[in-house]
């Protein structure tokens, strides 16, 4: 079947709500759901009206000079009926017309037919055999970002420059696991508990007082349902009390500027995914066994034994003796970087990890001769600190990766300098605002001041992108949530009706609709779904990565499918009181405004 792409959807919905709307429900005796019309006259989109044998029989009268269609209040569709000719009968109901001879029918039948003929139009639009539509190397931007005025790139090391295999996160849990049983003296029950595997997803929420994991929308709201304490879902009555009869987390308490707040902590590090299923698998025993704990004690000791297998230099350890095994796709590293240096591209390095394993590393990727690309390295640089204070000066290492005494006046390619401040950075390169171009994993630590305080271009990798594309790509996404989209459009509009059966039948509706809701959440991760969404919000996380990053992308690498010269520019997305005029929200039915229909001659 050839492939029809998501955006005909709106096209094909529009030329259906252009022509005679008799021809597709004449069956039913009813008007059919036409694309962003609510048959309240007899005119069509094109501003013609309609008859009875699907003949153009014209153009409509003009709207009288004093009725105003945005004002005026919703009118039942119980009188709205194709008969045989719409002049014959008239009913006057606010001010306004209608005309029909057509036999009464129930509400529930009416609700229901509209249900089928909505359900019909989705699943002949968007037929099975849908192709991909989603490339997992693009990049996508939050702000319009001309490369041709970018000068300078600059790269974080982690999850940048080098991206690791799922393999480390279970390395991390397990030394982190035993520092808990054998330092913190946990009880050994823990050291059962194996990793799972995608458990947890970047971005959570951590409720440090109550022990709970959850997923935060961008408007500081729990979705319900992802809440757990230990490996257990928490049910969403309790999770409303424990939270004062809301599910909502006030501001001062979801996370400050750096995603910690005095009793939340937002997990926003590739490397916190181990962390959270340590959390909460040790929750899991606590609670399983029925032993008393301090969640808060909890919380901070398998913190410290996560930092301890960062401190005491495990993780660099295993990935220096495997490079194979932990590092992917290094050779996309290496073109990206000769490709920039061979067109000009200043180039700089900015990393908390220390040089002897960023050597190995860049080695192992881009070659001995790695040093050579970047004009400035900087090892070990206590990020963000390094980006928001003006104390550390840099210090030099020699070739050996020992300190050196001297006072840097100036930083000069082929050396190697560690800590620093950014203040000094600045005075010392004289390289600012948005010629220069920083990419990094980390919104908080490596993007937020850049943007806010400095006006750098900034550039988040997000490797969870490219699971998410191909989950957008599959057919069952596409037609759950085109279908999710088109019911939520008719409980909108269908909200009107509150008799005793019509109220029953939009109860149907709102069910199907939450199971709609889980379907696609667990397409992603059955615990907390998407990374980027929540029922129906962004995310928490989405919300600060669309506020720190200029363009996001799956990995550096996606930087070689566009020119030097490319400009990227943001897609305009309806802001709520522009919806009604945007295709997507025609044609599912989601319209804000009542008799669209006599507006449609502004476009």
């Amino acid at each position: 079947m050839a492939c029809k792409k998501i955006g005909s959807f709106s096209n094909a919905m529009w030329q259906r709500g252009s022509s005679c709307r008799v021809s597709l429900c004449a069956g039913l005796n009813i008007p059919a759901f036409a694309c962003g019309s609510f048959t309240s006259t007899g005119s069509t989109m094109n501003g013609q009206k309609c008859c009875k044998d699907g003949q153009n029989c014209g153009p409509t009268k003009h709207l009288a000079a004093n009725h105003n269609p945005v004002a005026a209040p919703v009118t039942s569709h119980r009188h709205q009926f194709v008969g045989k000719s719409r002049g014959e009968e008239s009913l006057t109901k606010s001010g306004r017309a209608f005309s029909s001879t057509a036999p009464q029918i129930n509400n529930k039948t009416y609700l229901w037919a509209r249900y089928n003929e909505m359900k019909r139009l989705v699943h002949d639009l968007i037929p099975p055999g849908v192709c991909s539509l989603l490339n997992p190397s693009t990049i996508y931007a939050n702000n319009e970002v001309n490369l041709e005025e970018v000068d300078i790139y600059g790269f974080d090391y982690d999850y940048t420059l080098a991206l690791y295999s799922s393999a480390l996160d279970e390395m991390i849990y397990n030394k982190a696991r035993e520092f808990l049983v054998q330092h913190y003296k946990y009880p050994e029950g823990i050291s059962k508990y194996d990793y799972i595997p995608n458990f947890a997803t970047r971005g959570l929420h951590y409720d440090i007082q109550k022990g709970l994991l959850m997923k935060i929308d961008a408007f500081h709201y729990i979705q319900l349902g992802t809440v757990y304490r230990g490996l257990k879902p928490v049910p969403d009555d309790e999770v409303m009390k424990l939270y004062g009869g809301s599910n909502h987390v006030p501001l001062h308490q979801v996370s400050g500027f750096y995603g910690k707040g005095p009793k939340m902590k937002q997990f926003m590090d590739v490397f916190s995914i181990p962390e959270m299923t340590l959390l909460a698998a040790a929750n899991d025993y606590f609670i399983s066994n029925d032993i008393e704990y301090d969640p808060v004690h909890l919380y901070k000791d398998v913190s410290d034994a996560i930092g301890m297998v960062h401190i005491k230099g495990y993780m660099y350890k295993w990935i220096m003796q495997d490079l194979e095994k932990y590092i992917l796709r290094g050779d996309e590293t290496y073109a990206v970087l000769h490709r920039l240096a061979s067109q000009g591209k200043k180039l700089f390095l900015i990393t908390n990890s220390p040089f002897s394993f960023v050597d190995k590393g860049m080695k192992y990727m881009v070659g001995k001769e790695w040093r050579d690309f970047f004009d400035v390295v900087i090892v070990q640089a206590d990020k963000p600190h390094f980006f928001n204070d003006c104390i550390k000066p840099f210090r030099r290492l020699d070739s050996n990766g020992d300190l050196q005494w001297d006072r840097i006046k100036t930083l000069e390619k082929g050396q190697i300098y560690k800590q620093g401040n950014l203040v000094d950075f600045l005075k010392l390169t004289g390289w600012r605002g948005s010629k220069v171009f920083y990419f990094g994993d980390h919104l908080y630590s490596d993007l937020a001041d850049l943007m806010l305080r400095h006006g750098w271009r900034t550039g988040a990798i997000v490797p969870e992108l490219e699971v998410e594309t191909k989950v957008v790509n599959t057919e069952q996404y596409a037609q759950s949530l085109t279908w999710l989209q088109a019911l939520t459009g008719l409980l909108e509009r269908m909200q009107m009706y509150r008799d005793p059966e019509s109220k029953k039948v939009l109860q149907e509706w709102l069910k199907e609709r939450e199971e709609l809701r889980a379907v696609t959440k667990n397409l992603f991760n059955p615990h907390f779904g998407s990374i980027f969404r929540t029922c129906h919000n962004p995310t928490y996380f989405s919300r600060r990565l669309c506020r720190f990053s200029d363009l996001y992308m799956a990995s550096i690498s996606c930087l070689l499918n566009y020119d030097l010269s490319y400009t990227f520019y943001p897609r305009r997305t309806p802001l709520q009181h522009e919806a009604p005029l945007w295709m997507d929200q025609l044609c599912t039915g989601c319209m804000k405004t009542p008799f669209l229909e006599e507006m449609a001659h502004i476009r």
